[in-house]
């Protein structure tokens, strides 16, 4: 444990316990969360209010989830009664009476209703089993590699050891496990791979639209042997190989037998395909549908799971249940938390450190000290750089260079977010493998610290842009420089970070206000950038990619190309319309590119290009998920230091690696 517990707080642990038996699962009723298109689209969470997005997992290491001698192999593995169908049917009946020592509870997954089991569907609103993201969450269906943001690794899962690269990197080789099997008890094969890649490409799936451009083919060389097939450019070289490799470890693999049922009962068609609900899907994970209505969502372990076996985990993971109840709001989930009814929050929770240092709680984040969490996404204020005035750079990097990034972090994250002091700007997430990609020291003299008030007048000044007529603004080309600076309605963080935004306009002459239209409305114009941005989204607030296996050039992607550009529809990013022909070049470069020291120039160049234009600005460091845990009933999370190799991500133990630390749980009154 990380926080230190008297005997009061024992008690009172021991007393929840017995009171959580009778009464763990809430009955509200939460709000609809919004989901987007795979890879396309925004990650779950962050459709939903940004203070509803869900924290990081935190993943084991391999020594201390591999598998004893001693571990029986899947098919020596009895099934208990708790994987019986019987017992789904009493669950059912009452879900309420689940033993309290041996489920996981959860909150800040989940935001309403599950809507169906279709693992080659982005529209089920089943974010605690569905997620293909680049930390597919794996809980269910399973993906060949899990990657840990930690170290920026990919661990094998389905596949048996690491994938290979022919010498041309054109073509990538696998194997599958020999122990992996499917739920019905046939075993995982290298076909089930290569036609769930066929089946998205065929139905034109969201995952099929998003990879279509940089993979040709999968086939199935034998049983066990699969063999990708890289998209090739006029010059016989892969359009992407970082995005060939990023398809295994963020996408799932389906089984054959179970897609052509499929096929059959929607008759091919594709439209129906992606709809039907797939209650009768077959799957490969350690748990599986229990209990789902409009108040919770119930997995159960499957005791028959392939994973026990000494190729993979060597053992079962600990809880015998995962329960996530539904919350009507953040309130609610935090209540709960306190209360000791939810075990793992992935949900924003305002001056978390309150709840051990002033209610003296056995509840702790995967960090002891600011900033708590593991940031990996940045939260980005965009310009429009069609806007009059905002087409110059001095403008843009005065406004970013005023703004009081201290007073964000401390109001709008309560600290939840690194500092600029402590994490110098750039397009990298704090993480320490993004770190090391580039030369801090090359960009240190275009950094601004914020708050520079004198320093962005000067800027302003030096380019000819003054306040000429004495009424408190300045202007351009004889109009007042006057911008809205707009994000959705109800995500608190962000609306608290633009108001700090507008304040900064204010104080060096810069006429900005704010504006908070509500998501559907916002989404809606930010992502049809074939045509203007109207009026009101001249300063805008949009997601940054978080950690990954193709990034930071993901996020840099996204944030600098100018592909995205006169998109129908843009999920990805570059919603600013910056267009710079350097950079381009530079962002097409790297993923061919395999030198470090070749690497690190590319990178450096790029941060040298985004510090010195200035297209869009970082505002703070947030976590790619919140990882909060009360330890009154299961204890053994991941945490900073805890030895782990490699360390487990604070994911909440549903995504990649992050579930590896599902094997590590412990009692906490054992």
């Amino acid at each position: 444990m990380k926080q230190k517990r008297n005997l009061f707080y024992i008690v009172l642990g021991l007393l929840l316990v017995l009171s959580l038996a009778l009464s763990a699962c809430g009955t509200t009723t939460p709000p609809v969360e919004e989901t987007a298109p795979v890879e396309e689209a925004a990650p779950v969470e962050e459709a939903a209010p940004a203070e509803e997005a869900a924290p990081t997992e935190e993943a084991a290491p391999a020594e201390e989830v591999a598998p004893t001698e001693e571990a029986a192999p899947v098919e020596e593995a009895a099934p208990t009664e708790e994987a019986a169908p019987v017992e789904e049917a009493e669950v059912a009946a009452d879900p309420n009476a689940l033993p309290r020592n041996e489920t996981l509870y959860f909150n800040g997954q989940q935001w309403g209703s599950v809507v169906g089991w279709n693992p080659y569907s982005n529209s089920n609103n089943n974010a605690m089993a569905i997620a293909q993201q680049d930390n597919a969450r794996v809980i269910m269906f399973e993906t060949l590699y899990l990657y840990n943001m930690m170290d920026g690794q990919v661990y094998p899962l389905l596949a048996d050891g690491p994938f290979e690269w022919n010498e041309a990197r054109t073509e990538i080789t696998l194997k599958i496990k020999p122990a992996a099997m499917w739920s019905d008890g046939t075993p995982v094969t290298a076909e089930d791979v290569a036609y769930t890649w066929a089946t998205h490409v065929k139905y034109n799936t969201p995952t099929g639209a998003a990879n279509i451009d940089f993979i040709d083919t999968i086939e199935a060389v034998d049983a066990q042997t699969v063999v990708v097939k890289a998209k090739l450019n006029e010059d016989g070289a892969a359009v992407n190989p970082l995005l060939v490799t990023a398809y295994l470890s963020s996408n799932y693999v389906i089984q054959k037998a179970w897609t052509e049922t499929l096929e059959a009962r929607v008759a091919g068609d594709a439209t129906a395909l992606l709809a039907d609900p797939a209650e009768d899907v077959v799957y490969s994970g350690p748990y599986h549908k229990y209990f789902a209505d409009d108040t919770k969502v119930i997995y159960v372990r499957d005791d028959n799971y392939w994973g026990q076996d000494a190729s993979m985990w060597g053992s079962l993971p600990v809880p015998t249940y995962l329960a996530h109840v539904i919350f009507k709001d953040n309130a609610a989930g935090t209540t709960a938390l306190q209360a000791g009814e939810v075990d793992v929050s992935q949900q924003f929770n305002s001056n978390v450190n309150l709840l051990w240092e002033d209610d003296g709680l056995p509840i702790s984040t995967y960090l002891p000290e600011p900033p708590y969490q593991i940031g990996a996404s940045l939260p980005t204020a965009f310009y429009n750089l069609e806007s009059p005035g905002l087409d110059q750079v001095a403008v843009r990097k005065a406004i970013a260079m005023a703004v009081d990034y201290p007073t964000i972090i401390a109001n709008a994250m309560t600290n939840q977010s690194a500092t600029f002091d402590q994490v110098a700007r750039s397009l990298m997430n704090p993480t320490e493998g993004e770190q090391a990609l580039f030369n801090h020291d090359a960009v240190a003299e275009l950094q601004w610290a914020g708050n520079d008030i004198e320093g962005a007048k000067a800027l302003l000044d030096e380019a000819g842009i003054v306040d000429s007529d004495g009424d408190g603004w300045r202007e351009y080309e004889g109009e007042n420089l006057s911008y809205v600076a707009t994000c959705p309605n109800g995500w608190s963080d962000w609306q608290a970070a633009i108001e700090v935004v507008a304040a900064a306009g204010a104080e060096i002459g810069i006429d900005i206000t704010t504006n908070f239209p509500e998501w559907s409305v916002y989404q809606t114009i930010v992502t049809k950038s074939d045509a203007p941005l109207p009026e009101g989204y001249d300063i805008f607030m949009m997601w940054s990619d978080g950690a990954g296996p193709t990034q930071p050039w993901g996020r840099i992607r996204k944030l600098m190309s100018s592909e995205f550009i006169g998109m129908s529809s843009n999920w990805n990013g570059n919603w600013g319309m910056y267009s710079n022909p350097d950079a381009d070049a530079l962002i097409q470069a790297i993923p061919a590119e395999t030198d470090p020291a070749a690497l690190e120039e590319l990178y450096t160049e790029l941060v040298s290009i985004y510090l010195s234009d200035v297209p869009s600005f970082t505002l703070m460091y947030r976590p790619q998920s919140f990882h909060t845990v009360n330890e009154t009933v299961w204890t053994n999370f991941p945490f900073d230091g805890d030895g782990t190799t490699p360390p487990v991500p604070p994911l909440n133990l549903t995504d990649g690696w992050s579930i590896a630390g599902l094997y590590n749980l412990e009692l906490a009154n054992n």
